[in-house]
């Protein structure tokens, strides 16, 4: 589990209601309902215009993994794919069968299992870069959704605003009311920006890094699996696969 999203959603809202107390405000004024339900609601709902009801359900799944989920590094694969090629150079592909039990990864399970059934190398390489292809495809579906949120919040705050305005000039005749309630209009503007830049947008950068993580993997995967079906020398695909890391990642792969 990776809590950067948590931290940081968390974190800023913190520091957010913090500055207003120092500046002497009330953190009760900030969350006035009608401007959250508008603000909230028609964002959601305009951002699922434009979309399908697919989509919105592919990012509520989304949504629960930006805040809880994570990507093993690409490196820590790398020891197992090492350890497979290894067992397979010197007992043979078949001998790979009983390895796939004691391996999470369902990627590398897929694409050594197609090539314990002896699939064609470069059918296995279709297959699996097909898969990684549709994975990318519906990470990015997701993380648009939330993009799109963030790129509607602001105009709907504005729209918030306005009408708080217009109430504002129905009541010129009662100017005790006229400071309450031109705070309160801009209070959707407010929660219009700050949802969009705390909220929407974070979120869909963090879907789109999570994918970009999972995407190297699987790229490594596949380099992994065509050198096992090669019959590569377990100390070449080690160096393939490393020379494939960020280089961050290189020196604990190659110790590893």
């Amino acid at each position: 589990m990776d809590a950067a999203t948590g931290i940081g959603v968390g974190g800023a809202f913190g520091v957010i209601v913090l500055a207003n107390v120092l500046e002497g405000g009330n953190p009760a004024s900030l969350f006035l309902i009608p401007p959250l339900v508008l603000v909230f609601g028609a964002t959601l709902l305009v951002t699922v215009a434009g979309g399908t009801m697919a989509d919105v359900k592919g990012a509520a799944a989304a949504l629960k993994r930006a805040f809880t989920g994570g990507v093993e590094p690409a490196g820590e694969v790398v020891p197992t794919v090492v350890k497979l090629a290894d067992r397979a150079r010197r007992e043979g592909l078949l001998s790979l069968e009983d390895a796939m039990k004691d391996i999470d990864d369902e990627f590398l399970v897929k694409g050594v299992t197609l090539a314990i059934d002896g699939t064609d190398p470069e059918e296995v390489r279709t297959i699996l870069e097909g898969e990684m292809i549709a994975k990318g495809r519906a990470d990015k579906r997701a993380a648009k959704f939330f993009a799109d949120a963030g790129a509607y919040a602001p105009t709907i705050g504005i729209i918030g605003t306005v009408m708080g305005l217009v109430h504002v000039l129905e009541n010129l005749a009662a100017p005790e009311e006229l400071g309450h309630l031109i705070a309160g209009a801009f209070i959707a503007t407010l929660w219009g920006v700050m949802s969009a830049n705390v909220i929407w947008l974070p979120i869909g950068n963090r879907l789109k890094r999570l994918s970009e993580l999972e995407v190297a993997k699987m790229e490594l995967i596949i380099e992994g699996v065509s050198a096992i079906q090669s019959g590569a020398n377990p100390r070449v695909v080690q160096h393939r696969l490393v020379s494939l890391l960020p280089a961050e990642q290189q020196a604990a792969a190659e110790a590893a």
